[in-house]
């Protein structure tokens, strides 16, 4: 896909541009709610490399943040714009992207699947229904930093199939993931590089606004390519990380479009608040304080 001009937000390999609001091809970039590896690896990095947090579920903190946004989605406007949501085919993403943008609660019926059955990923919430609310689907190139963190391991989608019937898995080929490795973990330009061809195939689509659910390091460092011909106040600010739960409106653009509105849609997150350190930036911070003194400052 190639979009001609220029404007504000560009990547030049992509052909792509991004401005915080605007025109043409608006799109709600969504990071999920506190999962229980963001609580622990906050308080230590290694945590995210445990087991224990395999396909890493909302904590019940995480679910308040999903509800706080919800009421924000519906009280500004946005609940009744958006065509369609994306959601990477994680447990945390899914239960959030159910939790912000799905229907109410689920009443049985032969005839209408729910979005998320009772009790789902040990939530403790009732069931979601699938009416008078966007199209879900799940979506593999938006997932998290690949490999190595056991968090961001999915489970078989067949699983997920039962526990979120009328969620959409059809773009996903594989039942297994085939895509997380435990002993190799995607750089920093691959995850980049994947973000991309996401945007790319976001512009394919036919839905006029999209909302997508999907986390913080793949948010980073696919924004990095954004945004070099800006001012680097801007840069900065479309490249920062997002806090558990919280929204903002993009959109892409022609570069032969003008002009652009504020957006009044945007939402902070973390509220309640909660440790969110994503896993990426404590290994960072891990690794700066292992490099030694160069010398230079």
């Amino acid at each position: 896909m190639v979009v001609q001009g220029q404007v504000c937000f560009h990547c030049t390999d992509a052909k792509l541009s991004i401005w915080p609001c605007g025109l043409l091809k608006p799109y709600i970039q969504v990071r999920h709610g506190q999962g229980i590896h963001n609580v622990e690896g906050d308080k230590n990095y290694k945590a995210y490399l445990s087991p224990d947090y395999f396909d890493a579920h909302l904590t019940p903190l995480g679910w308040q943040q999903v509800d706080n946004l919800r009421k924000h989605v519906h009280a500004s406007g946005l609940s009744k714009t958006i065509d369609l949501v994306i959601t990477s085919p994680l447990l945390r993403t899914i239960q959030t992207a159910v939790g912000v943008f799905g229907g109410e609660g689920y009443a049985d019926k032969a005839d209408v699947l729910p979005l998320m059955v009772a009790n789902a990923g040990n939530s403790g919430r009732a069931a979601i229904s699938s009416l008078n609310c966007p199209p879900i689907i799940a979506v593999e190139h938006c997932r998290e930093h690949l490999g190595v963190h056991p968090c961001d391991k999915r489970r078989n989608i067949s699983d997920y199939q039962f526990l979120f019937p009328a969620i959409d898995f059809s773009p996903i080929e594989n039942d297994e993931d085939v895509l997380w490795k435990a002993n190799i973990r995607e750089t920093k330009e691959e995850v980049a590089a994947r973000g991309l061809k996401f945007m790319n195939w976001l512009w394919t689509r036919k839905e006029k606004e999209i909302a997508i659910v999907t986390h913080s390091g793949f948010l980073f460092h696919t924004l990095t390519l954004f945004g070099n011909d800006c001012h680097p106040l801007v840069k900065k600010e479309i490249c920062k990380h997002f806090a558990n739960c919280e929204l903002r409106s993009m959109v892409i653009v022609d570069r032969s479009m003008a002009g652009s509105d504020d957006s009044t849609t945007n939402y902070p997150g973390k509220i309640p608040s909660g440790l969110d350190l994503p896993s990426d930036v404590a290994v960072e911070k891990k690794l700066e304080k292992e490099e030694p003194d160069s010398g230079f400052t």
